[in-house]
């Protein structure tokens, strides 16, 4: 039998980071980057997706039927490699988790980690988090939203082509509950600067550490390889954390 490709979702993924939607220049959460599966990745996809994984339909899902159970529910948009995802969920088998990342083979790494653990109450997407956003998860329906050290796009003149913009912090917004957390993390001092301009003047939000505050690092996010090694360096890390107030959804 012929070995069978990944999900036909990462097909659909050749995409630029900008499109055009009722005349209007709309930025996607990702610019693609394949890179090259491990067998032990590819095998993760064929074997695992069908366990783990969401296929992207476009239209609003039952996350409790997916998890067969009413929960509180984390999304972390662009886990990299899943290891923070992997992590929270260990330590948190209270809520349901839902992942989105359109690098394939950390996807399949975070596949093969959650059947190492057990970790049934996690689920995937391999698609672009705007549009699971926008078309699969209900207003209000997440107890808390994760974005841990997204795109820099360092270049000033690509800094359009970040994820954090007025727009996608409305949107964030929308889909937490009231009282409902918003976690992110960078180690870009000017990414924190654009990430502060954003978010203290989003309504809806208020930043825990007050305006232009960042806090310690929580014990729910691990450290990784790369932060310590960037620490070692001299680079900083902020971590903001935002609530979400207000009974009512901006936009």
């Amino acid at each position: 039998m012929a070995e069978r490709e990944p999900p036909p979702v990462a097909d659909r993924l050749q995409r630029k980071p900008f499109t055009r939607q009722d005349g209007r220049r709309t930025v996607r959460s990702f610019v693609l980057r394949q890179g090259r599966f491990t067998p032990a990745q590819q095998r993760a996809f064929d074997a695992l997706w069908p366990r783990f994984g969401l296929d992207y339909t476009g239209e609003p899902r039952d996350f409790d039927a997916v998890f067969g159970r009413a929960a509180r529910r984390v999304l972390e948009i662009g886990f990299g490699n899943g290891e923070a995802l992997r992590y929270a969920a260990r330590h948190d088998p209270a809520r349901d988790y839902i992942g989105i990342e359109v690098h394939a083979p950390g996807v399949g790494r975070l596949l093969n980690g959650l059947a190492e653990d057990g970790s049934d109450h996690v689920r995937v997407y391999h698609h672009d988090a705007v549009e699971v956003l926008e078309r699969e998860i209900g207003d209000e329906g997440l107890d808390e939203i994760r974005v841990y050290f997204p795109d820099p796009w360092h270049k000033k003149r690509h800094h359009k082509r970040r994820l954090l913009q007025p727009a996608f912090a409305l949107l964030l917004v929308r889909k937490l509950a009231p009282g409902g957390r918003l976690h992110l993390a960078t180690d870009w001092q000017d990414y924190a600067e654009q990430m502060w301009d954003v978010l203290d003047a989003t309504p809806g939000l208020r930043n825990r550490a007050g305006p232009r505050g960042h806090v310690q690092r929580p014990e729910w996010r691990p450290q990784t390889h790369f932060e310590s090694r960037g620490q070692r360096l001299g680079h900083g890390v902020w971590d903001l954390l935002y609530d979400r107030v207000g009974s009512e959804s901006p936009g």
